[in-house]
């Protein structure tokens, strides 16, 4: 009987980077998950889990309502699989998503060093 590896949670410390996030899901994958979707499916796997949480956010501060019976899924574990997949595609297409989130906070607090300052409606 052949038994299934278990993804290694033991070593997860309460904080981790992306870079140390990126490592474990593509450890899992290759364990566990066998192998990467391609990207295309990923993609579509993102944007069905963008969905999930915002049907989450549209029900629980918007004005629609969980359907009588229905009970609210956990938006946590919902932007949890969210994260997941945009790891999983940030591995398989080489991006280093810690550095491509410096690069991106510098451009936005240069880009945006006073716009929102300005801005009356804020």
């Amino acid at each position: 009987m052949t038994t299934t590896p278990k993804p290694d949670t033991a070593g997860l410390s309460e904080s981790l980077t992306l870079n140390e996030l990126q490592k474990q899901v593509d450890a899992w994958i290759h364990t566990v998950g066998v192998r990467y979707f391609n990207e295309l499916t990923n993609t579509v796997i993102l944007m069905e889990e963008v969905g999930e949480v915002a049907r989450i956010i549209a029900r629980s501060y918007g004005e629609q309502s969980f359907k009588e019976g229905e009970s609210a899924p956990e938006l946590a574990d919902e932007l949890a699989d969210l994260l997941w997949i945009l790891l999983c595609l940030a591995n398989q297409t080489g991006v280093d998503l810690e550095d491509a989130f410096r690069k991106n906070l510098q451009k936005k607090s240069t880009r945006d060093a006073q716009r929102h300052l300005r801005n009356p409606k804020l």
